[in-house]
């Protein structure tokens, strides 16, 4: 019925099945954009937050989200994760946090998945830590950037 893979000929959700998938190595890298205000941003990069350290706690909520994703998206296989890693680059000039989540794995399916809900969450942790001074925080392109390994091989978002 469909060439959705996560389908089945009736059109029912599906775990797909990466038994006899070659085990690659594999690696996803997502971002995600949290736009502050000018006095939200002093004070992320002061550190003065009643909450403690946003960057901090982002980093390891995102890590931690990485981890998870299995448990959150219904259909995504658990993974041995072997890498996370979080960046959080404040840019004064545009108020902006720029968030990057890189994920790697041995296995037979890919870390697109872990790589986005780890930047996601790492961008939803900063929201909180910082709610409390600014509520108009704005959360912008989730999105893949690239992607590794696999029977597809490399995969970059071209820039626009």
């Amino acid at each position: 019925m469909s060439k959705l893979t996560h389908l089945d000929e009736a059109g029912h959700a599906r775990m797909v099945d990466v038994s006899d998938k070659a085990e690659t190595s594999r690696m996803a890298r997502a971002t995600a954009t949290v736009q502050l205000t000018q006095a939200t941003m002093d004070l992320l990069i002061e550190g003065n937050l009643k909450k403690g350290d946003a960057l901090g706690v982002a980093r390891v909520a995102g890590i931690m989200g990485a981890k998870k994703t299995s448990e959150l998206i219904p259909l995504c296989h658990p993974l041995p994760i072997t890498k996370v890693t979080i960046d959080l680059d404040p840019d004064q000039a545009s108020n902006q946090v720029l968030i990057a989540a890189t994920v790697k794995t041995k296995g037979q399916t890919g870390v697109e998945m872990e790589a986005l809900t780890a930047a996601a969450t790492a961008a939803l942790t900063l929201y909180d830590m910082l709610k409390a001074v600014d509520k108009g925080i704005v959360i912008t392109a989730i999105q893949l950037d690239e992607k590794q390994g696999g029977k597809s091989g490399l995969w970059k978002r071209e820039e626009v």
